[in-house]
């Protein structure tokens, strides 16, 4: 069953328009009228891409809190790169002040939007928003957005960025356990491609290890597998180091691209700690 237009897109609108104090904005050499308006035009593009049936099974799986609009992450997509080559001459504060609209929403997919968004356009941002994008995280509450935000936003600022990485040494100690996991993701693609700091991945890693949060557990496994593709000698000297403090999660994780041989010695070499 199709999901309703108008009740998708009036209901965001109401909700952005009590939230929201926006002014004009100018980009790609037209005048948006207000941000709200801009949501409002998002959600609208989404919900004809979307189901009930999508948006309920979403809600579940996710067991999140949001509104869902029950449009799949393709069509997310789409729309963000249809706003992007529409608005050419966006800027970071255009940006920003977009996907903070879309985070007042409380909509799953609008959120997704503008990480897309932030994805595409991610060369507009500065080391002096990473802040801003701490703050986003922090909000955050499902992995869905915080994965996606800090392996292809963060992420990305911290390649072009180096000095970034001193921000993200701090993000490992912060209490929020979405922030200390975007802190480990933000390594990840460049360890999987053979390339990144894994010695500074390794030192916001292990006073992590003992953490009894599934997504610490579960995202220390996550880099460690990863990076075992390209690199798998820094795996295995991770775990020789590490392997009795690991959860069974974590190791079992970290050690599953393994040879069949390494992961027994490994094994052994845990069991006898």
């Amino acid at each position: 069953m199709a999901l309703s237009i108008a009740g998708a897109v009036w209901r965001i609108a109401d909700v952005c328009e009590a939230r929201l104090c926006c002014k004009p904005t100018r980009t790609g050499g037209r005048f948006l009228n207000d941000q709200t308006t801009v949501v409002a035009q998002l959600a609208e593009s989404l919900a004809g891409a979307a189901t009930a049936e999508r948006a309920e099974q979403e809600k579940q799986y996710l067991k999140s809190e949001l509104r869902f609009i029950g449009a799949s992450v393709p069509a997310v997509r789409r729309v963000a790169r249809t706003f992007v080559a529409d608005h050419p001459a966006l800027t970071a504060e255009d940006l920003k002040g977009l996907v903070g609209a879309l985070w007042n929403t409380h909509t799953h997919e609008l959120r997704s939007v503008g990480i897309a968004v932030l994805e595409l356009r991610s060369d507009l941002l500065r080391k002096s928003d990473v802040g801003w994008l701490k703050g986003l995280v922090d909000r955050s509450t499902t992995w869905a957005h915080v994965d996606w935000l800090a392996i292809k936003v963060v992420g990305a600022l911290a390649t072009r960025i180096p000095a970034v990485e001193t921000d993200l040494d701090e993000w490992s100690a912060h209490t929020n356990f979405w922030v200390r996991r975007s802190a480990l993701l933000a390594n990840h693609d460049r360890l999987a491609a053979g390339q990144g700091e894994f010695e500074r991945f390794e030192r916001r890693a292990a006073p992590m290890l003992q953490e009894r949060e599934f997504f610490i557990r579960k995202a220390i496994g996550w880099v460690l597998r990863s990076t075992c593709k390209k690199t798998p000698w820094r795996t295995i000297g991770f775990v020789e180091r590490h392997a009795d403090e690991m959860s069974a999660l974590t190791f079992r994780e970290a050690t599953r691209a393994l040879e069949p041989s390494q992961q027994q010695r490994l094994q052994r070499l845990r069991a006898n700690r």
